[in-house]
């Protein structure tokens, strides 16, 4: 109770846009604190905070429809394995040393595998946010057509290609879209814009994981 008001709940104008964007700016506070603590290390981030934030993006690609069911499927299991292990691992460094050890970062199913795969998810949100802020468009076809061949289209085979461009006409309008994350215009330019700065330290971050460990990033 703050001047007789109760602030136990969250105001009535939260989003899911809300919701992640101050996820992954609490995210990349944490990175940033944890980098000016440790200058000459290599910065740790916990694997439960990482996850906590990546759970929020899950409800972006079932707002796109079916076209980008493939996306939240492997990205929702991967992430499903990531936060089962954070019961055991603390940060995202362990998961991948422990593969690394085991000489299983590539392996169907590892760990690594999975931490790569929702990295790819994050970026695909960013990169498809960006393209929706570069235009007018009322279709987000040519929007979504670009972001998935910047981020996806490079590890996917030609039939998943083949499959995701010709659902690519299933997608919903831009008005749609804003109808069912509850945004407006406006509003949703200044989240996207928020996410997108704030993930992309997080997801620059998770890039330098694999090659200081001389893990090349075209998988």
């Amino acid at each position: 109770m703050v001047n007789g008001e109760d602030v136990s709940s969250p105001p009535a104008t939260a989003t899911p846009l809300s919701a992640i964007a101050e996820a992954f700016e609490d995210l990349a506070k944490r990175l940033n604190d944890v980098e000016k603590n440790e200058p000459d290390g290599e910065e740790q981030l916990r694997l439960e905070n990482f996850c906590h934030a990546c759970s929020l993006v899950s409800v972006l690609f079932n707002c796109l429809g079916l076209v980008f069911k493939f996306a939240e499927l492997e990205y929702t299991s991967k992430l499903h394995g990531l936060m089962n292990a954070s019961k055991t691992y603390d940060t995202l460094q362990d998961i991948l040393d422990l593969d690394v050890a085991n000489d299983t970062v590539k392996t169907a199913g590892s760990l690594s595998r999975s931490l790569r795969r929702v990295r790819q998810g994050l970026d695909l949100v960013r990169s498809l946010f960006k393209q929706f802020l570069a235009t007018d468009d009322n279709s987000l076809k040519e929007a979504a057509s670009t972001a998935y061949a910047e981020v996806c289209a490079p590890y996917h085979s030609w039939t998943v290609r083949a499959a995701v461009s010709a659902g690519m006409y299933a997608l919903p309008t831009r008005d749609q879209l804003l109808v069912r994350l509850n945004e407006t215009e406006q509003s949703a330019e200044k989240k996207m814009t928020r996410y997108i700065n704030a993930s992309a330290p997080i997801i620059e971050y998770i890039d330098k994981l694999y090659l200081s460990r001389n893990i090349m990033l075209n998988w």
